[in-house]
């Protein structure tokens, strides 16, 4: 990866990333672009939110273009939002932006972005149009401008799918029946392409204060083959569009022979989470933190330096287990408890990147917790990283 063309680096004329990342990485079929704020390139801040998110917008279309690519190649997006009231002013500007078969999309809310931006959005393209076929299950529902899923090539992108009558509009009062529901409608959409469960490889289960992560993990496991399920990221938001407590997002593949899971010797199998898991020569992993595995499984780190030295260890694990390094990863995601931290975490993160650092996205999904060791020496965990890998 590093030594050859497979993969480059994309930077758009005048464009300056905040941190130790690359605008957007070309690798194989696939375009990565890093989340982008809405600030111009000289850091100022548009006074409106339709501003906001259509410089926002403006910021992903040159990294895109930049690539060689349109707007039109966008076969995925995640949108991240610091106050969910404007999701409605957001729909109204993205929906230019992509005006027919728009991608598959999650919406989520969270606590805090970089820069203070009020919206950032990262994206996936595909190189070649051809490739590029609309997943839309019969009789599916949907008021925001995205589509249920899209297929690049034998890759199916999957928009958030909610615990939300798409009929009714209505949430269903108990945990469970939100959780099922959202598995209905994310099965539906793998079913349109002629999937399965078996052939996802990573998930987002996105969990608001309304939704007991125990509820969701029991019946997602009843979902996957037990130690085979797929990587996965689940992250508790601040809140998710229509009031919804639970969103599930992901990537499947068509030929299950491409599927691979991979765990290091040092985890255990798991019902709920594979560490990674190879879709063709794409190599998902989990969302990682600091902790130590065994049988005294915990952080014993308070500061988030350290933590993030010991999450990119057990990254490396996933790696090196499957032959790779991270001169391979082309992205990453940072799930960040205070960006007052920001410049700390950057400053160990870079380490472990080259001259071309992959692409990445940095959110702080809920307000910071508090700092406080427990009874067994344990300290709360202040970041997690997944990360998403190309084999050479």
């Amino acid at each position: 990866m590093s030594a050859g063309a497979e993969t480059r680096a994309i930077f758009p004329p005048g464009v300056k990333p905040v941190g130790p990342y690359s605008p957007g990485i070309l690798a194989g079929d696939f375009l990565y672009v890093s989340g982008q704020g809405a600030r111009h390139t000289d850091g100022q801040m548009p006074a409106r939110f339709e501003e906001q998110a259509t410089q926002c917008l403006e910021n992903v279309k040159t990294v895109v273009e930049a690539a060689g690519l349109t707007m039109e190649h966008v076969v995925y997006t995640q949108v991240y939002l610091d106050n969910m009231a404007n999701f409605d002013a957001m729909n109204r500007v993205y929906a230019r932006y992509f005006p027919a078969s728009p991608p598959a999309r999650a919406t989520l809310g969270v606590a805090h972005l970089p820069t203070d931006t009020p919206i950032e959005i990262s994206a996936v393209a595909v190189r070649d149009l051809a490739h590029k076929k609309p997943i839309i299950p019969a009789g599916y529902k949907s008021s925001t401008p995205l589509t249920p899923g899209i297929q690049a090539g034998d890759r199916l992108y999957i928009s958030g799918q909610q615990g939300r009558d798409p009929d009714t509009g209505k949430i269903p009062d108990d945990p469970g029946d939100q959780v099922r529901l959202a598995f209905d409608r994310f099965h539906q959409v793998l079913a349109a392409a002629g999937m399965d469960y078996a052939n996802v490889v990573f998930v987002n289960p996105y969990l608001t204060a309304k939704m007991p992560a125990k509820t969701m993990n029991d019946i997602y496991a009843s979902h996957f083959e037990f130690g085979n399920t797929p990587a996965r990221a689940t992250i508790h938001v601040s809140s998710l569009p229509h009031d919804a407590g639970i969103e599930f997002t992901g990537v499947a593949i068509g030929d299950l022979s491409k599927r691979r899971a991979v765990r290091p010797k040092n985890m255990q199998p798991s019902p709920t989470a594979s560490p990674c898991v190879f879709a063709g020569d794409t190599f998902y992993c989990s969302a990682k933190s600091a902790f130590i595995p065994g049988p005294n499984l915990g952080i014993y780190f308070e500061d988030v330096e350290t933590q993030v030295r010991m999450t990119m260890r057990n990254l490396l694990d996933g790696l090196e287990e499957a032959g790779l390094n991270f001169s391979n990863v082309v992205s990453s995601t940072v799930y960040l408890d205070n960006l007052d931290e920001f410049g700390k975490m950057n400053g160990v993160y870079a380490k472990y990147f080259s001259a071309q650092p992959p692409t990445r996205t940095t959110v702080a999904p809920l307000p910071p917790v508090e700092r406080k060791r427990d009874a067994n020496d344990r300290w709360p965990m202040v970041e997690q990283i997944s990360i998403i890998a190309v084999a050479p």
